[in-house]
């Protein structure tokens, strides 16, 4: 079980890195290539410039004609600097935007890795329960601090597997049986113990919290499938 919670932590801590090395990437790339397309982009005033050059290459031009044509020449140059201003600007929030989502894609991805990694333990080593508390007087269960409410038949059976487990053993169904009605384990029916296994799974509802908390081994019985250390009773 220790080993369970050092992976745990060194997936979280890998994970974190990953997250924050990718998204320190994804802002240093979409950073550089805002700069070289702004760099690239023609300047608003160069069509004002240009028209300014007209202006003076050709002072000779007096007709009415052809001062209205250098006018709109120079309200078109105008006209064209506020566009690309404002394509500047929504260009800019265009990156800004794309960056966001980047990282959100980033974190996401990372989050659906390490859940699926997390399940992936659960599946191979068992739940993993940090305090198992069985309060008998208030036939009460506090698992990882989620408190289960159980009948006095279930809170029975957990406790006769919860001393099993601090003592290092495995209970066929018989041995419960025997164990809760006082009876030799010889004298008690292996169906008997596997109902009352049955019962204590319902009770707790949670099909994969019951499922891998108590463990069924082959031709050996049922053991809790944490460890005894967490183990309290009251």
């Amino acid at each position: 079980m220790p080993e369970t919670t050092t992976s745990a932590i060194e997936a979280r801590q890998t994970g974190t890195r990953v997250v924050t090395f990718g998204i320190a990437a994804i802002v240093a790339i979409l950073f550089a290539a805002a700069i070289a397309l702004f760099l690239n982009l023609p300047d608003a005033n160069a069509f004002n410039e240009r028209v300014e050059q007209l202006f003076v290459a050709n002072d000779d031009l007096t007709t009415q004609a052809e001062l209205k044509l250098l006018e709109i020449l120079a309200q078109s140059g105008t006209a064209f600097s506020d566009t690309l201003s404002s394509y500047r600007f929504v260009i800019f929030v265009l990156l800004v935007f794309s960056t966001a989502l980047l990282i959100a894609a980033v974190s996401f991805l990372v989050m659906l890795v390490l859940l699926n990694r997390r399940m992936g333990q659960i599946e191979r080593k068992g739940i993993e329960v940090n305090s198992l508390l069985i309060s008998r007087d208030q036939k009460t269960v506090y698992l990882n601090n989620f408190e289960f409410k159980l009948t006095d038949a279930a809170i029975e059976t957990l406790s006769v597997l919860a001393e099993a487990r601090m003592d290092d053993e495995v209970l066929s169904g018989a041995e419960i049986e025997g164990v809760i009605s006082g009876r030799d384990a010889s004298d008690c029916d292996e169906a008997a113990g596997a109902t009352r296994i049955k019962r204590l799974r319902d009770s707790l509802g949670n099909q994969m919290i019951s499922e891998l908390l108590v463990k069924n081994i082959a031709r050996k019985g049922y053991m809790l499938a944490i460890d005894k250390n967490v183990i309290r009773m009251v």
